[in-house]
């Protein structure tokens, strides 16, 4: 009996769309694949702290900073002073929203090209496996954060995306 190859080629897929979106956003924006996370976090979340970007990220706090230093010293992010002497909240300046587009763009333009093998039935299909496929791997609002790290949030708003939504579900924390 033939064992079903649909992991083996799921994990394929997964592992070559991964390659080339971090491929397209270091091109788009001479970044790292966490710069890049970074960027296009801090978008839709100005405040955000680092804290929380080092938590959607997956990185220490300190491996954080550091990172951050670096954007700012690009000219991508400004920090200002959060609720209490201890905090710093992060927005994008001008530089970084122009660098977010471009690396959201370049993510889009993958995508696009993945899906373009499909006919549309084949992707709305797909599109309903895949929202099932990510409630199931959304454990916490930590998750559910590093899941949509480089999702273009103006597209996949909080209340259709089904991260977000198993998220608030799970933990009652809207992102």
């Amino acid at each position: 009996m033939a064992r079903d190859i649909t992991p083996n080629l799921l994990g394929a897929f997964a592992l070559s769309l991964t390659d080339e979106i971090l491929a397209a956003g270091r091109k788009a924006s001479g970044l790292s694949p966490s710069g890049c996370a970074a960027v296009v976090t801090l978008g839709p979340y100005p405040g955000t702290t680092i804290k929380l970007l080092a938590r959607a990220l997956g990185l220490t706090h300190s491996v954080a900073v550091r990172l951050v230093e670096d954007l700012v010293s690009d000219g991508l992010v400004k920090r200002k002073p959060g609720k209490d002497r201890r905090q710093v909240e992060l927005r994008l300046t001008a530089k970084g929203r122009a660098l977010r587009a471009r690396i959201v763009t370049a993510r889009e333009q993958v995508l696009a090209d993945a899906l373009a093998a499909v006919d549309a039935r084949s992707t709305q299909v797909l599109g309903e496996v895949l929202a099932t496929m990510l409630t199931r791997l959304t454990r916490s609002r930590a998750r559910a954060d590093h899941i949509c790290r480089l999702c273009d949030e103006d597209i996949c708003a909080s209340d259709i995306c089904p991260v977000e939504r198993e998220a608030v579900r799970l933990t009652g924390e809207v992102s």
